[in-house]
């Protein structure tokens, strides 16, 4: 699982964790954070590898605005603890898509605070599987299989919660959509794309709609803002309308600060998606 070149998508739904212990020269509290995630974990010094696999993963910009999120942020000591190779190899071009959803599965939508997280069992994340959220023997805070060493960093859009170990998306239950298929065949990109753009946004959709009608507006627009953006990053060969709505849904909904707005704005730009993909009109779930 752990090299093996994906040809697929990536995103969605949930929030864990918040507080008030600061990375490095960050001494202010939560609240008071105006710099955004990419810069805050920049500042603090200790996430250079991240910081270069967000930049390979084309997801530098999506983390510095919008969310909020709450980023799950490996170390780089966390990232030496990989086999050998595998974090040269997750870097290189053509495993892009493999490396975007092991960043993704670090990222859920919207700000909870660690007190909050003590309370969770679980949470999907934006790559669209769960983690799992325990405690250790000793009241500790856990992600999977990784320790929580510093949370409730603050950031302007979100928060960040540093961790001991990568995390990976498990390859041993069945995938809400076929995530894991193995593809090293370039000739098959293009409809390998349209199947993950459209289930991307399927999913999407059905982890939004939810959260929107339960008055959480701002992760529903996350939620949405991801998924268009993991749709435009899947291939050039998707159909013009595709990257023509997308594009324009990111362009509107960046104009405006209204969370419904943005929501909105978003899940019409991908029902457009949809039906330029699907050549017919889409069947959407109601958002009221």
């Amino acid at each position: 699982m752990l090299l093996a070149r994906a040809a697929f998508a990536r995103f969605t739904t949930a929030a864990l964790f918040a507080g008030a212990v600061v990375l490095s020269p960050l001494g202010s509290s939560l609240d008071a954070q105006q710099t955004n995630i990419v810069r805050t974990a920049r500042a603090a010094g200790s996430f250079s590898t991240l910081l270069a696999a967000l930049d390979a993963a084309n997801l530098t910009e999506t983390l510095s605005g919008g969310g909020p999120y709450t980023v799950f942020a490996p170390t780089d000591e966390a990232f030496k603890k990989l086999p050998p190779g595998t974090v040269e190899a997750l870097l290189e071009p053509k495993n892009i898509d493999k490396l975007r959803a092991i960043l993704l599965y670090h990222v859920v939508p919207g700000r909870v605070r660690s007190a909050t997280a003590r309370t969770l069992s679980s949470a999907t994340t934006v790559e669209g599987r769960d983690v799992r959220v325990s405690l250790s023997r000793n009241g500790e805070l856990r992600i999977n299989e990784s320790n929580v060493v510093k949370t409730d960093i603050g950031a302007s859009n979100g928060i960040i919660h540093v961790i001991d170990a990568v995390l990976l998306p498990p390859d041993n239950s069945k995938p809400e959509r076929e995530t894991y298929t193995l593809s090293t065949d370039r000739n098959a990109g293009s409809s390998t794309a349209t199947s993950a753009a459209r289930d991307l946004i399927d999913l999407a959709i059905r982890r939004g709609v939810p959260l929107y009608n339960d008055g959480q507006e701002s992760a529903t627009a996350a939620i949405y803002e991801v998924a268009a953006k993991g749709v435009l990053a899947l291939d050039t060969q998707l159909p013009s309308g595709v990257r023509t709505a997308l594009e324009r849904g990111l362009r509107e909904a960046a104009r405006t600060h209204d969370d419904s707005d943005r929501a909105w704005t978003l899940r019409r730009a991908l029902d457009d998606a949809a039906r330029a993909l699907n050549g017919r009109r889409m069947m959407s779930v109601d958002q009221r």
